[in-house]
């Protein structure tokens, strides 16, 4: 039986991934799971938690084997300065840097059959002079993707983005026919491929309260987001907008669509979030890796507190092995 080997990545050193990957560790998995980081860090975060964990050196050339529970197989990647819980310190962002280099490379070249990351203090990244605005474009630059698609998902709904960390002063002129329609296919081609959607059913959002109102409020919908749906539209595409904003979360629409493409972060994040916030995972679709991800940042104030909760990164990491399962994208295959 194919036993994916999945790498998770820890995180900012100070924040809630360290906690979540031992909470993680104690129970068992159906693929054979790694941690990048810091061996000495996992290990103290464990008696912090008071958690029974035995720490195993990580070694490539073993095969892959279904995790045992109370152990944990890590990659070692070690911090440059001490970890004090809830305090970031920009002398280790090369530390998380290289967590995210190391995994994304071994998905690349079939090391790994799919990362997970915890969460990453980004200003402190940014403060050690790194050019970092997130996980997604970050990978898409790693892996020379195009145009990485950030998808959110949950039991109950699914949201895609068009623009993801942008100011929202910059999001209008950003959104443009070539990204909206490059977005779209994305999202069409993910859908059939994870999630085994035969046409899948997609609901496009205006940018502009009441999508527009006709122009009156705006003319997004008419000059971009119109066109590209009509032209996507008669290559086969199920796309209906575009939808206000407003009411395309309501239960009655939601029945009618498999995933809702939002125009920027802040107009379809906060609706899943509030539906199932820890229980959702973010799956970027367009890079030729599978990555999944947590819907939440560090929670630096409850580091090694036992107060964290893993449930997001558990959510991340049962989709990347039911992923990799059906992926095409596997280690080893």
């Amino acid at each position: 039986m194919y036993t994916p080997r999945i790498v998770i990545t820890s995180g900012e050193p100070a924040g809630i991934g360290p906690d979540a990957c031992v909470a993680l560790a104690q129970s068992g998995w159906a693929a054979d799971i790694v941690v990048a980081g810091d061996a000495g860090l996992l290990a103290a975060t464990a008696n912090a938690l008071n958690l029974p964990l035995n720490i195993e050196r990580y070694d490539s050339s073993r095969p892959s084997t279904p995790h045992r529970g109370g152990t944990l197989k890590v990659l070692h990647i070690p911090t440059a300065r001490a970890v004090v819980a809830g305090q970031p310190d920009p002398g280790n962002a090369a530390c998380v840097i290289d967590m995210l280099d190391r995994a994304c490379d071994g998905c690349m070249n079939g090391e790994f059959a799919a990362m997970v990351t915890a969460p990453v203090q980004k200003s402190t990244l940014m403060d050690a002079g790194y050019a970092f605005t997130g996980h997604t474009e970050y990978l898409a630059a790693r892996t020379r993707a195009a145009l990485p698609v950030m998808l959110l998902l949950n039991d109950r709904l699914r949201v895609a983005l068009v623009t993801t960390h942008l100011a929202l002063a910059d999001v209008p002129h950003s959104i443009t026919r070539e990204r909206l329609r490059t977005t779209l296919r994305i999202v069409n081609f993910g859908m059939e491929r994870h999630f085994s959607l035969g046409t899948p059913r997609i609901a496009v959002l205006g940018l502009n309260p009441h999508a527009g109102e006709a122009g009156h409020l705006g003319r997004e919908e008419i000059d971009v987001i119109e066109p590209v749906i009509r032209e996507l539209r008669a290559e086969g595409l199920n796309i209906e907008g575009p939808v206000p904003a407003d009411t395309a979360f309501t239960p009655r629409f939601l029945q009618t669509a498999d995933v809702i493409v939002a125009m920027y972060h802040d107009q379809g994040l906060p609706v899943i979030k509030h539906v199932g916030f820890g229980n959702a995972v973010n799956l970027t679709l367009g890079l030729p890796i599978l990555r999944t991800s947590v819907d939440h940042g560090t929670a630096l104030g409850l580091a090694r507190t036992g107060k964290a909760d893993a449930g997001s990164l558990r959510a991340a990491l049962n989709l990347a092995i039911d992923l990799a399962g059906t992926s095409s994208v596997r280690a080893g295959s």
